[in-house]
C-alpha cells in the first residue's frame, strides 16, 4: 500500500497489498476473528456482519477505517461463497487498512 510519510511528505510504500484478490478477481478483506485462547477465523473473506448500538452493520472490501464495540449477536463471515456464524457476547471490531480484526471476550 502507498501512503504519504509524514514526516518528509514522501510517497513510500509499505509492501502491504492495499486489497486481496480472490482467483475470480473479486477484491476481499482480511478478517481475523479470536479471543483470548482461540482463533475461529484468519483468511481473506468477502465481508463480515454484526451489530452494534446504532444497529447491524456490514464491512465490506475498502471500508474505511472504523473501530466499535459489538453487541451480543451472530456474528457472520461471508467467503468463497460460503457463510460461518459465530454467536458472541461481546467484542470490539476494528477495521483499518483492508482488514477487519474482531476481539471476543474482552
Amino acid at each position: 500500500m502507498k501512503r504519504q510519510q509524514a514526516s518528509t511528505g514522501q510517497i513510500v510504500d509499505d509492501g502491504k497489498p492495499t486489497s486481496a484478490v480472490v482467483n475470480d478477481g473479486k477484491p476481499t478483506i482480511h478478517i481475523k476473528v479470536y479471543s483470548p485462547f482461540k482463533v475461529y477465523f484468519d483468511q481473506g473473506g468477502d465481508s463480515i456482519s454484526a451489530v452494534n448500538e446504532t444497529g447491524p452493520f456490514d464491512i465490506l472490501p475498502r471500508h474505511h477505517n472504523f473501530m466499535t464495540l459489538i453487541n451480543p449477536c451472530d456474528l457472520v463471515v461471508r467467503h468463497s461463497g460460503q457463510e460461518q456464524r459465530f454467536r458472541i457476547s461481546r467484542g470490539i471490531m476494528h477495521v483499518k487498512a483492508n482488514q477487519v480484526i474482531v476481539f471476543l471476550d474482552v
